[in-house]
């Protein structure tokens, strides 16, 4: 097949070197607006790369949308139009998600939402643990200081100073999917949120958000862009049960009735992981999803997660004020 990645920053980079490495058969071009980030590729990944849609000169199968999320719904679009089967980056907003539904849905194109953490080892094992009718109480905290997110750049120059796409709705678009694919859809909520830094934002930077679900569970999530640290701390427990994890896959903890003690929980899959980034950001849920993909692509498998879930999922995050 062959593979266009649109949008050669930081994500786009990581697609392209993934697809290359899981897919050496597949044939990978790069598009993006700034000659120099197609040089940068050029040189990094010995690949084409054109400087817009209409400018390529071959057939493509799939596109990887790669660029600031604003831009996405103008970009599906157009691949769609192109019969391009479409994976994208998570979108922060919904605009043009019906439109683009019905256009992929019509021409019978895969139409792929990254969410990334349905891919996480130690998610899937959090998720098997919880699938049942007990009801379940979770603390969850995410955080890090926003210029620390990428510290290549001013945060002011990122996608993430925008209040439309801004840095707790972006980790809010992350991790709602799974929280309520795991504890079900969110019956009501409660929000306490406000400005803490001198971070030249126009949004809330924190907020302490109180979750409770149809079947009963409740859940306390802390997002901010505001702690010196990166964090992400999780604890759910029920009766006789109790689960913890601090964002890597070592950090997975579970309480063991038999020794009355939390022991570790080793995962079999091996950790990748890139230097340069957070310890919390491994390359193997990434790898996962993008085959994921290409499983819907080629054999019709049906994806975890898409955009019309994503549908209620951004409405949440709107009504909770991110």
């Amino acid at each position: 097949m062959n593979i266009a990645v649109i949008g050669l920053g930081s994500m786009g980079k990581r697609r392209i070197r993934l697809i290359k490495e899981m897919y050496p058969e597949y044939l990978v071009i790069g598009i993006d607006g700034r000659e120099d980030r197609c040089k940068e590729s050029e040189e990094l990944f010995h690949i084409r790369t054109f400087t817009s849609l209409g400018t390529v000169d071959l057939n493509v199968d799939c596109a990887f949308v790669c660029t600031s999320p604003l831009s996405h719904a103008a970009i599906i679009k157009e691949c769609l139009c192109r019969q391009w089967n479409v994976f994208t980056e998570i979108n922060l907003v919904d605009d043009s998600y019906e439109e683009n539904i019905r256009l992929a849905e019509d021409s019978k194109l895969t139409l792929f939402l990254s969410s990334t953490f349905f891919y996480r080892e130690e998610i899937k094992y959090i998720r098997s643990k919880i699938a049942n009718n007990q009801k379940w109480n979770y603390v969850y905290h995410i955080g890090q200081y926003l210029p620390e997110w990428h510290p290549w750049e001013n945060y002011k120059d990122f996608f993430v100073s925008d209040k439309r796409t801004n840095g707790c709705r972006e980790i809010l678009a992350i991790e709602l999917p799974w929280i309520t694919g795991t504890f079900g859809n969110v019956l009501a909520h409660s929000v306490i949120s406000d400005k803490m830094t001198g971070l030249n934002i126009r949004y809330d930077d924190n907020f302490m958000i109180m979750l409770t679900h149809e079947n009963g569970c409740k859940g306390i999530l802390i997002v901010d862009v505001v702690s010196p640290i990166a964090v992400r701390k999780l604890e759910v427990y029920t009766e006789n049960s109790y689960l913890s994890w601090n964002g890597t896959p070592e950090s997975l903890s579970e309480f063991d009735q038999f020794t009355q003690k939390l022991k570790c929980v080793f995962l079999t899959e091996q950790t990748e992981h890139i230097e340069g980034y957070s310890s919390f950001i491994v390359e193997n849920a990434y790898k996962n999803e993008i085959k994921e993909f290409f499983d819907v692509v080629i054999n019709g498998k049906t994806p975890l997660y898409g955009f019309r879930q994503d549908l209620k999922v951004l409405k949440l995050i709107d009504a909770l004020g991110a």
